[in-house]
């Protein structure tokens, strides 16, 4: 296997993303796809492949990281593992089922979408608006279709979830931390149901540069997905501690900065 000199900028990466998906319950896509787009690109791969590859390959770091958080925030009982039962059967099928949406786009398409919806995340976090306080989770038909809904998106997006399941959790009046907690376990189903869909829809494309399987680039998958293990246990301690309105906006600020730096670099490519 040659080096490439670009990989060094990986576990730069994986210590982002997974202090990240500690600290805010989110898998990291937010971060990962705009970043693994730049660095794609800058590698030489093809263009129309770029956003696909970064989206799989976010989504199979994701599966990594998810374990490492979502361990943290059990040991703290912030998992509410009622709710995540409920949630995972839409989710898997949702996941699945977008991976084939995706692999039907081509990159500018993906991108304008992603663009958007790092926007509409942003705002979302910024404005931390308060849920009302009768509103209560729905039935398990109505979480069904709630998983399915998120699965999907998070497909489309490579996220863990969080950008969706957290805010949901608290508008029906789960706990913020608890609602980050259970984020994280809601990850794992829906990055191992991507990760499989990424790799099923990628396997035929002889496109693909070297060390790739389906859409999932292995280099940054090893380099982020290990250090962001790691990193992943100091955000959920963190996420005990410190003022998470404050950091939610910071880092609402970094993902819009982030999705239109994608979208120019693809766009402009």
């Amino acid at each position: 296997m040659a080096f490439d000199t670009w990989w060094l900028a990986y576990p730069l990466l994986g210590v982002v993303v997974g202090f990240l998906a500690g600290l805010l319950g989110v898998g990291g896509g937010g971060i990962m796809v705009p970043i693994l787009t730049s660095l794609f690109l800058a590698q030489g791969f093809p263009r129309e492949q770029v956003v696909h590859m970064a989206l799989g390959t976010s989504m199979a770091t994701i599966m990594l990281t998810s374990v490492s958080s979502l361990r943290a925030h059990h040991a703290r009982g912030a998992v509410g593992w009622k709710i995540v039962r409920r949630v995972t059967p839409g989710i898997l099928a949702g996941t699945f089922f977008g991976t084939f949406i995706v692999s039907r786009l081509n990159a500018v398409p993906l991108t304008v979408f992603f663009a958007c919806f790092m926007c509409f995340v942003a705002a979302q976090m910024w404005s931390n608006i308060k849920p009302k306080p009768s509103r209560e989770l729905p039935s398990r038909l109505g979480m069904s279709a709630v998983g399915l809904f998120i699965g999907l998106i998070s497909a489309l997006v490579a996220i863990g979830g969080g950008s969706l399941s957290v805010p949901f959790m608290v508008w029906c009046n789960v706990e913020a931390r608890r609602a980050m907690g259970t984020s994280a376990a809601i990850g794992f189903p829906i990055a191992l149901a991507g990760t499989v869909g990424y790799l099923v829809n990628g396997w035929a494309d002889t496109s693909m540069p070297p060390y790739t399987f389906g859409y999932i680039y292995l280099p940054a998958l090893v380099l982020v997905g290990v250090v962001s293990v790691f990193m992943a246990p100091f955000g959920a301690a963190c996420a005990h501690r410190m003022p998470v309105v404050i950091l939610k906006r910071i880092f609402a600020g970094i993902l819009i900065l982030l999705a239109l730096k994608m979208l120019y670099s693809v766009i402009n490519q």
